[in-house]
Order: C-alpha cells, then sequence, then structure tokens
C-alpha cells in the first residue's frame, strides 16, 4: 500500500480529480465528503476510493475522521485541504451566518486536519499538506469578501506553518486554481461566465485535472525542497 492520502471535498469537482490522480499513482486514498452519503456511495463503488463523512469546520469531528481513516487504512501522510463553499453577496448585504460558514469550513477546517495530522507527520520525519486557496484570495472578488478572506487566510497559513515544518521533513504548499469547469463555476449565470473566460489569455476555464496534476507535483517524496509556495494554475489570468 502507497502514503496515506486525506482529500477534504474529495468525491466531487476539483476534489474527486484529486483523489483518482493520487490513487492512480499508487496512494491509498481517503475521501472525505460532508452531506450527500448517496452520492458518495456511488462514487467509492465507481472508484474504489474509501469515503469519511465529516462536517470539516468541526474540530472533534475531523479528530475522530482521521481515528477512523487510521484504523482503516494507516495514518494520514498527505493531507490536501480542499473542502470549500460560497455564500456571495456584498458585505452591506452579508449576515454573519454566510461569513462565519464560509470562513469556517474554508479555512478554520485547514486548522481542524492539520492539527489532526502534525504530531504524527512530525514523529515520523515526513508529511505533504497541499492547501486548496484560489485566484479570488490573491486578486480579490466582488460579492465574495467572506470568500477571498478565508482563501486569503489559506495562503498566510500555509506559508507559516511551512516554516514550522520544514525541519522535520514536513512541506506545507497551496495551490490557487483559477475559474475551473465545475459545477459550482458552472452554476454561474452565463452572461457572467462569458466575461470571465474572456479575461483568461488561456481562452478557456481550468480543468479539473490541472488542479490535481499540481497536487502530486506537491506530494511527490522528491519534493521536499518545495515548500512554502503557491502554485498559481490559472491559465494566466492572475500573475502574482
Amino acid at each position: 500500500m502507497g502514503r496515506v492520502a486525506l482529500v477534504t471535498g474529495g468525491t466531487r469537482g476539483i476534489g474527486r480529480a484529486i483523489s483518482e490522480r493520487l490513487k492512480e499513482a499508487g496512494y491509498t486514498v481517503a475521501a472525505n465528503f460532508g452531506g450527500n452519503e448517496e452520492a458518495a456511495k456511488k462514487f467509492t463503488e465507481e472508484t474504489g476510493i474509501a469515503s469519511f463523512k465529516c462536517d470539516v469546520s468541526d474540530f472533534d469531528a475531523c479528530q475522530a475522521m482521521l481515528k477512523q481513516i487510521e484504523t482503516d487504512l494507516g495514518a494520514v501522510e498527505i493531507l490536501v485541504n480542499n473542502a470549500g463553499i460560497t455564500r456571495d453577496g456584498t458585505l452591506h448585504r452579508m449576515s454573519e451566518d454566510n461569513w462565519d460558514a464560509v470562513i469556517a469550513t474554508n479555512l478554520s477546517s485547514c486548522f481542524n486536519l492539520c492539527r489532526g495530522v502534525i504530531d504524527g507527520m512530525r514523529a515520523n520525519g515526513f508529511g505533504r499538506i497541499v492547501n486548496i486557496g484560489s485566484i479570488n484570495g490573491q486578486a480579490g472578488q466582488y460579492g465574495q469578501v467572506n470568500y477571498a478572506a478565508a482563501k486569503s487566510g489559506i495562503h498566510g497559513f500555509t506559508k507559516a506553518l511551512a516554516q514550522e515544518g520544514a525541519g522535520k521533513g514536513i512541506t506545507v504548499n497551496a495551490i490557487a486554481p483559477g475559474y475551473v469547469d465545475t459545477d459550482m463555476v458552472r452554476a454561474v449565470p452565463p452572461a457572467v461566465l462569458e466575461k470571465i473566460i474572456a479575461k483568461i489569455p488561456m481562452g478557456r476555464l481550468g480543468r479539473a485535472d490541472d488542479i490535481a496534476r499540481g497536487v502530486l507535483f506537491l506530494v511527490a517524496d522528491d519534493g521536499d525542497f518545495v515548500t512554502g509556495a503557491t502554485l498559481s494554475i490559472n491559465g494566466g489570468q492572475h500573475m502574482y
């Protein structure tokens, strides 16, 4: 069995592509999901990848999931913090609940999961953590102060934790996807989507596999000299 990798939000969209590519590369993959058990069951049947239900914004639930994964598959050596939600709206109309939900799911989840795996990684002298940020955490986006704040926070979190882990064989990096062809992006009104694509020099939306390939590069055993980096995969839309 290969190294155990946990992908949060790993049963659909970008997360599914990451889970599948990791499995193809020989890793033992655990895919986290938040709610839809029927869809997760179908995912597991189709891919052979074990799925684990957990609200990643809940610290105690995350620790329980990590213990279950260790029992079933082994200790997590590779963590991909991919889970995320949007609750868009301009600040003057944004509710406190929508602010809290996005910060908790997108940013606090990184603490919850990293805190749960860091001791084991330090003890073993090996770990790979990849946090999925966003172009909108780098450049900002109208109507997304909550999402942009959470994703920007991920980039700072990554750099700080990278410094803490470097001496223990742990790398911590981020990927900042641009607009990727997923259900979330396809839900954008067509006229708005056209304007988004028009601003991408490559002339297309990203593909989930574009992000998955970046993850594979960063989690490799021989990727031990890359840490604290943010890999922007956005078709040239934002050069940071």
